[in-house]
């Protein structure tokens, strides 16, 4: 519509200003909205409302409205930070400053029971569908899933994400940060895109993130913007994905904001921080460090934590701190070099969730920028399950050496002291702080038996409708309550229909009536939990749990134990006299206990948790679906990047047996240098290339060791071929063999390597050909990214099958 003209009167532009606005309820006007049903998804067809004549001048037009949530529902910035404890967060009695999270409890709620399901993707899976876990075919994450119904990684389309909901109700719908739902074998940049954020499943209008378990985040091999494979921290110093997450959020508010700006919206903020690899920038670690916080160890750090949680109302005054594993040396038994190695760990990771939650802060901030703050319900979970166990004992330098089963001692980790955290490391700490970060439950990730493994701090805030900032509440609750209480709290059904496909009920309730009364009784009365054969569950305040057999920080490749039925110990608690499970009653109420293992099997049956399997590294290896099963010859005729996940047949995998890799190549008149073919890089994975015109076939073991077969000479200008064989010995994972470098058919080194990777490259890197796009082999030989200068006329990859 024209602006009027400058002469018109101010009582005419008030009469047009008026009649606008009538025109925007005006049904078949250009400017007409309308609320949905919200059922049925997407919503029948609106009926044509004009009227049509031969001639257009006698007819008259009528236009679909456009839809519209229903009138005051809020946007909604849904917060998940990664890998973080219950006490690692100030704002539940920690020792680490999260300011964001203090925010949002400040001017919302905080809540002390909110439970997780003690794994990433099982939790990241049943936070957007309302469902459990195993419902939604996640029982364990997606790099270790089976052919069974409540494993198999695809989450079905009869149990659609929130985002999709959202989307079709007519809300922007944002994903900012991990996906670790994409089943691995559709996880490459050739899709099929279904179960990606942007597709049906999920719902999600934009995405920017990384696919996969974790990422570095200094150099994110696997990040993505919607479907599209990007790599921003090339020739960018100092680039660090927490940073970059956070100013694409706040870029899309501020063009929602500038372009469309009484639309609603819902933000999925799920950053890497603080999952392995613990990468804060230099100025956070600074601050921490200068704080002292962690000299005084894990055992002292935890009595200082359960006295703040105290004095917070976080736990009850009469809760009793668990005591201490056997199986975690105490502080003061522990080598100077040792005490000295671990604070340095705790630093770099309390660095590291105060820089997330500082990026946090700015979306937050970034909503208030925008004047929508009032109108936001925000819910910000701290963590997806316990604090990680998996650095072992020693910490560890390098997250794929334990992938590997090798477990680094004080003095291999103690190399890496000065660069810890940096991108010459993908860190981890000792478990030690896991179970500090844990106060004051037992337990940590990867253990569904205990608050420990699954209960995380969660924060709410909505000032239009939650008044009573700063309350507390201790209702018992789950993360898959999450779903319905945004469905409530934006005036939506749940949904019967979406996409054709009947809806399965969603399996949460509802948080709203909390809001108002901080003593409303609870309503979750019931809930499972299980994790690799560890399982409890939960009914009106009891908990039968049966723990792990094995620690979750010793990783071997020996089988585990076979009976994952029966072979659990279980105990017993009254968590209602008994706030942090420190009393097992399973002696003294036998008759309890069973009550609640048949309870407990009840539940494993009705949501799909059968058959119960306590494997890890052996999951992880299984064979998956493909695109090309069975697939044993791969060949390229020029340059392939960013190709993940070579276990699932999208690129080759070089692991536990024989292959030979064969390229034709033309060296142009000044020599050639470059990559030829790669997959992993600084901390795990191989690479074939010309370094100054030499042939070079590398090696990485884990950045421990490095095997190299070089040529003699520099390749003289002209075709040649190239050859790199390698005959593994077999008898199981892991082991050695011998590699044979030709070129033109002739021999120029040849000697074995006694052992290899047996389980994994690394997972955030990816294969490529012509070109290194990640981290390097070997940063002494060359940078990223490292292209080759010559040609690639065709390169081949021939495989024998795996000897395990």
């Amino acid at each position: 519509m024209k602006a009027p003209p400058l002469a018109l009167s101010l009582a005419a532009a008030s009469m047009l200003a008026v009649s606008v606005a009538q025109a925007q309820q005006t049904t078949g006007s250009p400017a007409a909205t309308t609320t949905i049903d919200g059922r049925y998804l997407p919503n029948p067809p609106q009926p044509f409302r004009g009227d049509i004549q031969t001639n257009a001048a006698q007819s008259k037009p009528s236009w679909p409205a456009r839809i519209v949530p229903p009138q005051g529902a809020p946007n909604i910035l849904l917060i998940m930070t990664d890998d973080v404890g219950f006490s690692a967060p100030s704002t539940f009695g920690g020792v680490i400053p999260t300011p964001a999270l203090d925010g949002v409890a400040a001017q919302g709620l905080r809540y002390t029971r909110f439970h997780t399901t003690a794994l990433c993707s099982p939790t990241r899976a049943a936070l957007l569908t309302g469902r459990n876990h195993h419902s939604v075919a996640t029982g364990v994450v997606v790099d270790q899933a089976t052919g069974y119904p409540g494993y198999n990684s695809v989450i079905p389309r009869d149990a659609v994400a929130i985002g999709e909901t959202l989307r079709q109700n007519g809300y922007d719908t944002s994903w900012y940060g991990k996906d670790h739902n994409v089943p691995q074998w559709e996880a490459s940049q050739a899709g099929p895109f279904h179960n990606w954020p942007t597709g049906p499943v999920k719902g999600f209008d934009y995405y920017y993130g990384f696919i996969g378990d974790d990422t570095s985040q200094w150099q994110p091999n696997n990040l993505f913007r919607n479907t599209t494979p990007i790599e921003p921290y090339l020739g960018n110093p100092g680039w660090n994905l927490i940073t970059a997450q956070a100013d694409e959020a706040i870029a899309r508010i501020n063009m929602l904001n500038d372009v469309q700006p009484d639309r609603p919206f819902m933000i999925y903020y799920a950053p890497g921080g603080t999952h392995s690899p613990h990468h804060p920038t230099k100025e956070w670690v600074d601050k921490i460090s200068a704080m002292h916080l962690f000299d005084e160890g894990w055992n002292k750090l935890r009595d200082k934590i359960f006295d703040n949680q105290k004095k917070l109302g976080v736990i009850p005054a009469d809760a009793e701190l668990t005591a201490w594993p056997d199986n975690i040396p105490a502080w003061d038994s522990l080598s100077a070099d040792a005490k000295k190695l671990f604070i340095r760990q705790a630093d770099i990771y309390a660095a590291y969730l105060a820089y997330t939650d500082h990026e946090i802060g700015r979306v937050i901030q970034a909503i208030g920028d925008a004047g929508k703050q009032d109108n936001t319900l925000v819910i910000y979970i701290s963590g997806d399950n316990g604090a990680s166990p998996e650095g072992t004992l020693n910490g560890l330098f390098n997250e794929f050496a334990v992938a590997n089963a090798v477990n680094p001692t004080v003095d291999q980790n103690m190399r890496f002291y000065d660069a810890w955290g940096t991108d010459q490391t993908y860190p981890h700490f000792a478990v030690g702080w896991a179970w500090a970060w844990a106060t004051p439950y037992q337990w940590t990730k990867e253990v569904a038996s205990h608050f420990g493994g699954t209960r995380n701090g969660m924060a709410m805030s909505w000032p239009a409708r939650i008044k009573d900032a700063g309350g507390i509440r201790h209702q018992f609750h789950h993360v898959i309550d999450i779903v319905p209480t945004i469905l409530e709290a934006a005036g939506l059904p749940e949904p019967v229909s979406i996409n054709g496909i009947a809806q399965r009920p969603i399996e949460g309730v509802s948080m709203a009536y909390t809001w108002g009364d901080a003593k409303a009784p609870d309503r979750r009365t019931t809930q499972y939990f299980e994790m690799f054969g560890s399982r409890a569950i939960y009914n009106d305040g009891w908990v039968a749990a049966a723990p792990p057999v094995q620690a979750p920080w010793i990783l071997t490749l020996a089988q585990p134990p076979a009976d994952v039925m029966n072979g659990f110990k279980w105990e017993l608690y009254d968590t209602n006299k008994d706030w942090t499970q420190a009393h097992d009653l399973a002696a003294s109420m036998p008759d309890k206990l069973r009550d609640m293992q048949q309870l407990f099997t009840l539940e494993a049956t009705k949501y799909r948790v059968f058959p119960l399997d306590d494997s890890r590294l052996a999951r992880f290896i299984s064979e998956k679906p493909s695109f090309t099963p069975g697939r044993r010859e791969f060949t390229y005729s020029g340059r392939v990047m960013n190709v993940p996940f070579p276990d699932t047949g999208s690129a080759p995998s070089l692991l536990n047996r024989s292959y030979t890799i064969t390229a034709e190549i033309d060296v142009p008149a000044g020599g050639a240098d470059g990559m030829l073919m790669t997959d992993g890089g600084r901390f795990a994975g191989y690479g074939f290339y010309l370094l100054k015109g030499v042939p070079v076939f590398t090696w990485n073991l884990i950045d421990l060791e490095r095997v190299k077969w070089q040529g003699k000479m520099a390749l003289a200008p002209g075709k040649h071929t190239l050859e790199f064989d390698w005959k593994y010995d077999g008898g199981g994972l892991g082991k050695g063999g011998t590699g044979t470098l030709k070129v033109d058919g002739v021999a120029v080194d040849s000697h074995p390597m006694p052992k290899s990777l047996p389980i994994t490259l690394a997972w955030d890197e990816t294969f490529n050909v012509g070109i290194d796009t990640g981290t390097p082999v070997d940063d002494k030989d060359y940078s990223v990214p490292f292209p080759f200068t010559g040609k690639i006329d065709k390169l081949t990859v021939k495989l024998e099958p795996p000897r395990l």
